[in-house]
């Protein structure tokens, strides 16, 4: 059974508000659960702003909205200005499809921050392949409004098998389109991704290449461009710190109010993820049994329990744990010393094989359609 070392529960710093699982796009990496289309539920514009004051209390400072695509939700400028009335640090994680000049201004207005634009390649094509939807054009054009609107110039670009050739035009775009930050995220390989991951995941070769442009960039453009290379873990010898450690720092609230330590916990069976429509942020935060689960060593088993970094790592991500082995307190198989180690192994080796495979597979896409289908 799990244990919580509730002696010292820190507040949480970054709120993560889900407005919606609602997305014009169709992305095959999506982070959304398989099963979003059963969660179509969508709490209302005062429980938002509930929640918002509730967590700012209690010390949040950071503000994501999020999605899906926020920008379906119409009370979007409300709980904006609403974050800003509480001193929130707001941001906007969007595809901006469909985000007009007017409603950038709107925005602004209202008191958001920041603006960070997804744009899945370098080319119409593939991106507009990649998204499900005719979006390049549209993204580009709204990538330029938001800096000519006095944003941070902020693009995300996820990294996979489909588009990772293209690493140094999608930098070339980056800088013509004036980007002040831009980050390379290779996949992470959690909802959507994971059921496409032999499809998705590049070889070393490919990851090694790509870095390497990444870095020479990053050097060329340093002091005008800030370039953040998320670095995929199925390739390093150690996990990533997940969440900061679980319950610390970060805290999600889906589409339809469940609390979240982390945006894919839902996957992991038997934590009975609380409802903010239940309970309040501190009630949840302190006292659930969900944020209390992994909090602390103490529901370590080893190698994790005995390990000198597990203050660093600690024990890696639940959920990849839980989707490789079946198992989510396991150590994350990325680990070294993980005797799953194996796994991520035969998942690279699986992922070369489909690459050189002529008749592979086709990608899921994400829609509500594949969704019913888990």
């Amino acid at each position: 059974m799990a244990g919580s070392n509730k002696t010292n529960i820190t507040p949480p710093r970054w709120l993560l508000a889900e407005l919606t699982y609602k997305c014009p796009l169709q992305c095959p990496y999506c982070s959304n659960p398989l099963d979003y289309a059963q969660h179509s539920d969508e709490i209302s514009t005062d429980d938002w702003k509930r929640v918002l004051s509730e967590a700012r209390k209690m010390g949040a400072v950071q503000l994501g909205f999020s999605g899906g695509e926020p920008l379906t939700r119409q009370d979007l400028p409300e709980l904006v200005q609403h974050a800003r009335e509480l001193g929130y640090y707001s941001n906007l994680i969007t595809s901006g499809y469909g985000l007009t000049e007017e409603k950038i201004i709107q925005l602004k207005e209202a008191g958001l921050d920041h603006i960070q634009i997804s744009i899945q390649a370098s080319t119409q094509d593939l991106n507009d392949h990649i998204a499900g939807t005719e979006s390049f054009h549209s993204k580009q054009e709204v990538a330029r409004l938001v800096k000519k609107h006095g944003y941070p110039m902020v693009l995300c670009v996820v990294i996979h098998r489909e588009n990772i050739h293209q690493m140094a035009d999608i930098l070339a775009m980056a800088e013509e389109l004036g980007a002040d930050y831009v980050e390379l995220a290779n996949t992470q390989y959690y909802g959507w991704a994971h059921a496409n991951r032999d499809l998705l995941m590049p070889t070393q070769e490919q990851y090694q290449e790509a870095e390497e442009i990444a870095q020479a960039f990053k050097e060329k453009v340093a002091g005008k461009m800030k370039i953040y290379y998320v670095i995929p873990d199925f390739h390093e010898d150690r996990p990533k710190a997940c969440m900061n450690g679980w319950g610390t720092t970060f805290l999600t609230i889906a589409p339809d109010g469940v609390a979240l330590p982390c945006h894919s916990a839902r996957e992991l069976p038997g934590l009975d993820c609380p409802n903010v429509n239940d309970a309040s942020i501190s009630e949840i935060w302190h006292e659930s049994k969900a944020f209390n689960f992994f909090r602390g060593t103490e529901w370590m088993q080893e190698p994790c329990k005995s390990c000198d970094e597990k203050d660093k790592d600690f024990g890696g991500c639940r959920c990849q744990a839980y989707l490789l082995t079946g198992d989510m307190y396991k150590t994350d198989p990325v680990c070294s010393k993980s005797p799953d180690k194996h796994i991520i192994t035969e998942a690279i080796e699986s992922a070369r094989l489909s690459a050189l495979a002529s008749n592979e597979k086709p990608l899921i896409f994400r829609n509500s359609k594949n969704s019913k289908a888990y």
